[in-house]
C-alpha cells in the first residue's frame, strides 16, 4: 500500500491524516524494521505490506467507533504496538495503555513513544489476565488484535472496561457463537460485527464490538473457560 492509497483509504475511515501523522508512521516503520533484527516483532517487513497489513488494518477499528469521542484506550497483547501505537499516532488525544507479556517488546514500545514524542502512553509488562485483576472498570475502550480466541479475550478484557463501554476485537474469521457463554457470564453483548475485505489482497477481516452492561456484583470469575491460555 503506497502513500497515496493509504491516505485515500484512511480518509474513507473518517481519518484526516496529516503530514505529521504520516511522518510518524514512517518513523515507526523504520524503528520496527530496525528492532525486528534484534527481537521477533513481525514477519512482515516490506514497507507497503506493513502499511497495509499492520497500519491500515489497525485503523479499521474506526469502522465501528468514533475515537474522537473516546478518552482512554487499552491494547492488550499489543506485541509491536498494533493497533495501539497506530491509533495513538492518528488520535493523539487518547490516553493509551499498552500491555504485553514480553518485556523486550515493552522496551521497544517505550523507545517508539520516546522517538515519536507520544505523550500519555503507559507501557505495562504484564500478562493480560494479571493486569485485569487489578485494573477493573478503568477504560472506555479495550482492544486486541489477532492474539487469542474471542472467549479468552472477553475473559481478559471485559473486566477492564467501564460499565456501558466497549471491548473491540480485530480478527480474521471468528465464530461468535462460541462466545455466548462468555458473554452471558460477563454480562456483555455484541453490538456490532463488521466483516470486510482488506484492500489489495482482499483477505477476510472481522471487527467485533462488545458492550459491557451494568455490572451489579462488581465481581468477575477469575476463570470460566477450560481452554489452555497463552500469555497476552
Amino acid at each position: 500500500m503506497d502513500k497515496e492509497l493509504f491516505i485515500l483509504e484512511t480518509n474513507k475511515l473518517g481519518i484526516d491524516l496529516t503530514n505529521e501523522m504520516f511522518e510518524k508512521l514512517e518513523k515507526y516503520y523504520e524503528l520496527l524494521v530496525e528492532w525486528n533484527e534484534k527481537i521477533n516483532l513481525t514477519t512482515i517487513t516490506d514497507k507497503k505490506e506493513v502499511f497495509l497489513k499492520h497500519f491500515y488494518d489497525s485503523l479499521t477499528l474506526c469502522k465501528v467507533i468514533n475515537l474522537n469521542e473516546v478518552d482512554s484506550l487499552c491494547d492488550i497483547g499489543t506485541g509491536a504496538g498494533f493497533p495501539g501505537i497506530v491509533l495513538k499516532i492518528c488520535f493523539p488525544h487518547l490516553k493509551l495503555t499498552l500491555v504485553d507479556a514480553l518485556n523486550k517488546r515493552i522496551n521497544f514500545l517505550k523507545l517508539v513513544c520516546e522517538e515519536l514524542k507520544l505523550n500519555n502512553v503507559e507501557c505495562i509488562h504484564a500478562r493480560a489476565e494479571e493486569y485485569a485483576l487489578k485494573n477493573r472498570d478503568k477504560f472506555d475502550v479495550v482492544t486486541a488484535r489477532a492474539v487469542a480466541s474471542l472467549p479468552i479475550l472477553l475473559e481478559y478484557s471485559i473486566p477492564l472496561v467501564k460499565n456501558s463501554k466497549y471491548f473491540i476485537a480485530l480478527k480474521g474469521n471468528e465464530d461468535t457463537n462460541e462466545s455466548k457463554n462468555a458473554l452471558k457470564i460477563l454480562n456483555s453483548k455484541i453490538l456490532k460485527e463488521e466483516k470486510f475485505l482488506l484492500p489489495i489482497e482482499e483477505s477476510n477481516r472481522t471487527i467485533i464490538m462488545v458492550q459491557k452492561l451494568q455490572n451489579t456484583s462488581g465481581k468477575y470469575p477469575r476463570r470460566f473457560s477450560e481452554i489452555k491460555k497463552k500469555p497476552l
